[in-house]
């Protein structure tokens, strides 16, 4: 298991099963089964990750929080429990073959290199890392220590996403110039995981007992507590997370992303009514709008996400009188694709009769199917198959560089022309340390490795 050939999805998709998976509906910690994992951030979205591996042997828990560990800890009482993963490699790296890892975004990184370093397979809550400098090299050390490697955006497992995908490929909606992404304004009084402090510096509050908060900072600069950062309202903080943008990107874009093969944008343009005066707060009203090159024959794309702002303006083709309050339309110049802010439920944009036509008969499903909105039982397949799962970081990596990009003009505005090649935004020095961030003393890792 530990020095697996190199693998192709795309060579290997035959190791996928044909259509979705049944998962059995109960957990086992029994140190009897194939694979041992160990979970780092355990509640939460690392809950629904590990639940979701119900014949592997949990052996190993870190969580930096004691008030989000109580039903996961209970679940496996014969797993050994850390608050620093660092201690918990240095004394169980042998008996480990694979990490999952569902932290807030600004701790991904250094988590993921530490099991990587070790030979693990390794599987990363979206949106994979922090920053672009993180997420080369994320992508670098996968290949580079030959693991197996996954970003845990469930719609890229799902069977809507390749609907959108086989009927882009089948030549139904012609020739796609154009995506359009919207959303509603932020609810930062009933979002469960944003919230907005009632002033800038947010306000100082005393460490709630159990959390060991220099851990839960990790790399980030110190700063005193806020009682919004932990445990689930920091991805509003850009130095902890990466907005909404940054957090539902890997949801809505992934099938326009991957259906046509955007690569990186040239350009990023942010236009932001009324910016946070120090950027260190995602504001409530942005437009950020990419422009992709063409691609062989395919043409350039430009493609726009509305947040906070009113609606894009409904189109006499599309043929509805208003669009829902959120979700991603793919324009082609034959017909439309419109999608949940999820890739679950595509549909054309045609009278309801034609729609009922065409799904009598659709195009041949030509991807094969997995476990639907199941990343982690996918990724544990293709540890046991010797293949890539989907959203391994070959492709994720570079998905999420194109979001940063554009996490980066929603946060300071303007217009960022992008030199993918040297890793930098042209005429902009002001962001070269929001592309590689700083890290405080004992958090370094991926140095030279890229």
């Amino acid at each position: 298991m530990k020095n697996l050939s190199r693998r192709s999805f795309l060579k290997s998709s035959s190791a996928l099963a044909a259509g979705a998976m049944i998962i059995p509906n109960f957990i086992s910690c029994s140190p009897n089964n194939r694979l041992n994992f160990a979970v780092i951030g355990v509640g939460g979205r690392g809950r629904a990750s590990w639940t979701k591996v119900p014949r592997e042997s949990i052996v190993a828990m870190c969580d930096v929080d004691d008030r989000m560990v109580g039903e996961s800890y209970e679940k496996c009482p014969n797993s050994k429990k850390y608050k620093d993963f660092r201690k918990m490699f240095d004394e169980m790296h042998k008996e480990i073959d694979a990490v999952i890892i569902a932290t807030p975004d600004h701790t991904h990184f250094p988590a993921a290199m530490a099991a990587m370093e070790l030979g693990k397979h390794v599987f990363v809550e979206k949106p994979l890392a922090h920053n672009i400098w993180q997420l080369r090299t994320m992508k670098k050390a996968a290949e580079y220590y030959n693991v197996v490697s996954q970003m845990g955006n469930q719609g890229h497992t799902t069977n809507g996403i390749r609907l959108v995908k086989e009927w882009y490929e089948a030549g139904i909606l012609g020739e796609v110039r154009e995506v359009i992404r919207w959303s509603g304004p932020i609810d930062f009084e009933k979002d469960g995981y944003f919230g907005k402090p009632e002033s800038f510096p947010p306000p100082v509050h005393p460490v709630p007992e159990g959390l060991d908060y220099d851990l839960w900072l990790g790399p980030a600069a110190e700063r005193p507590f806020n009682k919004l950062y932990a445990p689930r309202v920091w991805r509003p903080f850009y130095d902890f997370g990466n907005g909404k943008l940054g957090d539902w990107c890997c949801h809505t874009l992934d099938a326009p992303y991957w259906a046509l093969d955007l690569g990186l944008p040239h350009t990023v343009e942010g236009y932001i009514p009324n910016p946070i005066p120090d950027h260190s707060f995602v504001a409530e009203e942005s437009l950020v709008t990419w422009q992709f090159a063409a691609r062989g024959n395919k043409a350039p794309v430009t493609m726009k996400w509305y947040e906070g702002l009113e609606k894009p303006e409904v189109r006499p083709e599309w043929g509805i009188d208003e669009l829902p309050g959120d979700g991603m339309i793919m324009i082609g110049d034959k017909k439309t694709i419109i999608t949940g802010g999820r890739p679950n439920n595509p549909r054309l944009l045609v009278p309801e009769e034609e729609w009922k036509e065409f799904q009598k008969n659709p195009p041949a499903k030509t991807i094969p199917r997995t476990h639907e909105e199941n990343p982690v039982q996918e990724w544990v397949d293709a540890i046991k198959g010797d293949f890539l799962p989907g959203s391994n970081f070959n492709y994720a990596a570079t998905f999420m560089e194109a979001c940063q990009v554009g996490v980066l003009a929603q946060r300071f505005g303007g217009t960022i022309k992008w030199d993918a090649k040297n890793m930098k935004a042209v005429g902009r020095p002001e962001l070269d340390a929001y592309i590689k961030e700083p890290v405080r003393k004992g958090w370094e890792y991926g140095e030279g490795l890229l």
